[in-house]
């Protein structure tokens, strides 16, 4: 059999389109996979990547996160995984700096903890829209000690539990999910509601059954200018405890509104997807965080989680993709597609 050609999409220098060029063929070190990728999905992150550099280690660099594929090869101690399998992965170009555990490519190293076999029932390009959101939404959640997203910014720590494959009763803890329609949104309203906790959604109105439909129990509109009362008010009635708040958008505006939520409420955590405001900008009593959305924290949701939650439809494919090409070519696209923003879908280059 003749060794299969892999090409990526190349990052040669910040700032500059991407250039889809030969790369070589990766091998699956110890606890690896390589696979040989059908989809490839878009995430804010990667534009922030291309745009300014940040976080990459190696140039040129292969980037990008969510992939769904085929196993092409099993590295050494991997039990959970054969050739052939149909698999949704979250790449980690992200920690390690190397172009080949970029997912911009045919085929991506990935680690075996973090990756999980797709049902036959769903498609690639369905499929692909959960790795990078569930491991961020995961770090969002269940992270039991701080750590440090960047120099000077930690991480947040709210130590829930992970989600259940059975119905659990409520924890009597409430969550406010700013950004509810987006995806680490979507998934992070999912895998809470799944461990029983009571999710408030922020979102726009024309996006409130897709928050409903990820598990939140009431949604709020993003442009009520009684916003930051409402949700308040609905905090006070609900009663039990009130764990804070995730802003899964993270603008001055949404932060305007967390710090009166979170004063008026006499503190709780802020966990963002960006650096929050700095602390002398925040209310008493209030633990404040950027997600890194890469841990060792989300590999039980990954290895005992996934696979049977999306089989049974417990864990949905959410928000929808909007697929904005067939080919690496079309990956330039997207990202520039990305950058002027999108509404409760995620985008997708198939391969």
């Amino acid at each position: 059999m003749s060794t299969p050609n892999n090409k990526a999409a190349w990052l040669i220098k910040a700032g500059s389109p991407l250039q889809v060029d030969d790369a070589l063929l990766p091998t699956a070190g110890p606890g690896e996979l390589v696979v040989k990728n059908a989809a490839i999905a878009i995430n804010p992150l990667d534009c922030h990547m291309q745009v300014s550099g940040v976080f990459v280690q190696q140039w040129p660099a292969i980037f990008g996160c969510d992939i769904a594929g085929e196993v092409h090869e099993v590295g050494k101690d991997v039990e959970r995984f054969k050739i052939g399998n149909r698999v949704i992965g979250h790449a980690i170009n992200l920690t390690s700096g190397r172009p080949q555990d970029g997912a911009y490519a045919l085929y991506t190293v990935i680690p075996a903890s973090k990756a999980a076999i797709l049902p036959d029932e769903i498609s690639f390009t369905n499929g692909v829209v959960v790795p990078f959101a569930l491991e961020a939404a995961v770090c969002a959640l269940s992270l039991k000690e701080p750590g440090f997203a960047m120099p000077g910014v930690s991480t947040p720590a709210l130590g829930l539990p992970y989600p259940s494959l059975q119905e659990v009763p409520s924890s009597e803890k409430t969550l406010v999910i700013y950004g509810g329609s987006s995806s680490v949104g979507s998934m992070t309203t999912q895998l809470a509601a799944a461990a029983g906790i009571h999710v408030i959604a922020i979102a726009g109105e024309h996006n409130f059954e897709l928050s409903k439909r990820c598990g939140a129990a009431e949604v709020f509109d993003r442009n009520d200018t009684s916003l930051a009362d409402k949700v308040i008010d609905a905090l006070r009635k609900n009663g039990g405890e009130f764990v804070g708040i995730f802003d899964a958008i993270g603008t001055p505006e949404t932060y305007a509104h967390d710090i009166t939520i979170l004063d008026q409420l006499g503190g709780g955590y802020l966990a963002s997807v960006h650096p929050p405001p700095p602390p002398i900008d925040l209310p008493p009593n209030v633990n404040a965080g950027m997600i890194f959305a890469v841990n060792d924290v989300a590999t039980p949701v990954w290895e005992e989680y996934v696979t049977p939650a999306l089989h049974s439809g417990k864990l949905q494919c959410l928000p929808a993709p909007l697929v904005v090409g067939k080919g690496l070519e079309h990956i330039q696209s997207a990202l520039e597609k990305c950058k002027t923003g999108v509404s409760a879908t995620k985008l997708v280059v198939e391969l």
